[in-house]
């Protein structure tokens, strides 16, 4: 079973989710947009690829999330969860981070990286469960509505 993508959906949802992962990374750190200018730093092209290259991960992400959901295991809400925390695990605690010279789960950077990068994932994952499973509900019955 696959789903049909709603591109639009899905691209507001990653937009909208890597904003609401910022504001959770600024409630922790007190430092906005940490991951653009990390990016642009250590790859040496600057602030604006580092924040092209954070919000199109985010979208791409939302894009992924939509084509794979119903493969998924779990109530809708708990899938988008389930993605991230698997996301954030093998991507990002086992491979950006030690890429990166934090170590496994940022954890030579900072002994609470492994909470912070979970919750600014999970905040990312309620974005996408709202924008992409209430609002593909909202938009099937408006359209059943006006039928």
């Amino acid at each position: 079973m696959t789903n049909k993508i709603n591109w639009k959906l899905a691209i507001l949802a990653g937009f909208l989710g890597t904003v609401m992962f910022d504001i959770v990374g600024f409630m922790f750190t007190g430092n906005w947009w940490d991951i653009p200018v990390l990016l642009g730093d250590k790859t040496e092209l600057g602030f604006a690829y580092g924040l092209g290259g954070h919000f199109s991960n985010g979208i791409l992400l939302a894009i992924l999330y939509a084509g794979i959901t119903s493969s998924l295991w779990g109530p809708t809400w708990f899938r988008a969860l389930l993605f991230l925390t698997v996301q954030t695990i093998v991507l990002v605690w086992l491979f950006m981070l030690p890429l990166l010279g934090a170590g496994i789960a940022g954890i030579n950077m900072d002994p609470m990286m492994p909470l912070i990068t979970m919750a600014r994932h999970w905040a990312y994952a309620i974005v996408l469960f709202l924008i992409l499973h209430q609002g593909s509900y909202l938009n099937n019955k408006n359209l059943k509505m006006n039928a």
